[in-house]
């Protein structure tokens, strides 16, 4: 492998609940590629995992607001002004301009005149991850450079963009991939045919989510000294579905014994916390806050339930395959989750998970109720959850398939 670099674009890094872009980011090192990575905002998570301290790639942070390094956006836009690369740009940004008239409109442009200004010493490719703002930086700034560019979309990005944008984003971009089949189908047809899209899942890090051969105890919450251990991992935001969570535990009978572990901060957590104590249910539940991973796997091994509520939000955000469903599974945790976007191409119901319609917290305490009760059913669909992740999901998979669409660009050199 040669020295030229993937410049790769993201909206911050590291963040904690983007592991699978971590574990993606070093994959792709570990097979040969150098990284440089440009972020459009610094980091707000108090705590990292131990995989962005094993990424070499340097990391470039654009200014997150155009307004508070003003000088550094004008000897970009000084520089490039002259070149024609500037004005295929603004030609594009004029067209956006008036279909999205907002500063982040603006804030996207400035950034990629940053970006291509300062264009890291053998950077190759361009390659955003997500399909909203980090590809619009990407899309304006590849214009500058005269270059190609490709695309990862997730979930928010592809769910919750205009399709105009996505549309003609993906027809710029030279290929895009997604990581859930219900995605993959609305990228392809939005795109009809003009740009070729993959699908593409995430996987797991095997390595790191070895398998847990001890035996779980066989607790069915009839002792009061032996409580059912239920946890959840997620951002504590609208799509997690945490409300209908505690809606749903409120409901199960009062003499079922549980207790319920939340991991993950976010802007809902008070919220959650009042409508607990609402509820009656709050001195069941422990609020972790944010966790590194591996005290996020210590949890999983010490439960016996993963269970995750997820929705579709207002503003139609939505989750894709949450990461930390598939490490839930990988540690053979019976998982009890809604049928939102790709988590039934993971689990399917009554074979290796218990899957519920969203929004329905009687459907979800009943299964709740079940896996509580059961524990020869939760150890029989953990192993099935694990076996099919591990048959699957591991994540070398996806780094050879982007190994192999990077190759071809630089075979076309």
């Amino acid at each position: 492998m040669n020295n030229r670099k993937l410049v790769i674009v993201l909206k911050g890094y590291p963040r904690l609940s983007e592991t699978f872009i971590a574990q993606e980011l070093r994959g792709l090192e570990k097979a040969g590629f150098k990284l440089n990575i440009v972020a459009l905002r610094r980091p707000t998570d108090t705590k990292r995992h131990p995989i962005h301290d094993e990424i070499e790639a340097e990391v470039h942070y654009l200014p997150e607001y155009l307004h508070d390094e003003p000088w550094r956006v004008l000897r970009a836009f000084l520089a490039t002004l002259p070149t024609a690369g500037f004005w295929r740009a603004f030609a594009a940004f004029a067209r956006d301009l008036p279909r999205d008239f907002t500063r982040n409109r603006v804030r996207r442009f400035g950034q990629a005149l940053v970006l291509t200004h300062e264009w890291p010493q053998d950077g190759f490719w361009l390659h955003a991850h997500f399909a909203h703002t980090p590809a619009s930086v990407t899309r304006y700034a590849a214009l500058m450079l005269g270059m190609a560019w490709t695309c990862s979309a997730h979930a928010k990005d592809i769910w919750t963009s205009p399709d105009w944008e996505l549309s003609e984003k993906l027809a710029d971009a030279r290929w895009t991939v997604t990581c859930t089949q219900s995605g993959f189908e609305h990228l392809r047809d939005l795109v009809g045919g003009r740009s070729a899209v993959h699908l593409s899942y995430h996987g797991l890090d095997l390595d790191r989510f070895g398998p847990y051969d001890q035996r779980r105890q066989m607790r069915d919450g009839s002792d009061a000294e032996q409580p059912v251990r239920i946890v959840s991992v997620g951002r504590a935001v609208e799509k997690k579905g945490f409300d209908t969570l505690l809606d749903a535990l409120a409901l199960l009978p009062p003499d079922l014994h549980w207790r319920l572990t939340q991991i993950g901060a976010g802007e809902k957590l008070a919220e959650l916390k009042a409508q607990a104590q609402r509820l009656g249910i709050a001195d069941r539940i422990e609020w972790k806050g944010a966790l590194a991973q591996a005290e996020v796997l210590a949890q999983y091994r010490e439960s016996d339930i993963f269970t995750l509520a997820c929705r579709i939000a207002h503003d139609g955000d939505r989750d894709g395959l949450p990461n930390v469903l598939v490490e839930a599974a990988s540690q053979a945790l019976a998982c009890v989750a809604t049928d939102v976007s790709g988590i039934p191409e993971l689990l399917t119901d009554g074979e290796n998970g218990l899957v519920v319609p969203s929004e329905n917290p009687t459907a979800l305490a009943a299964a709740l109720e079940r896996a509580v009760r059961e524990p020869t059913l939760r150890a029989k669909l953990g192993k099935a959850a694990e076996q099919r992740v591990r048959q699957h999901f591991d994540h070398h998979s996806s780094i050879d398939q982007l190994k192999k669409l990077f190759d071809q660009e630089w075979a076309k050199v």
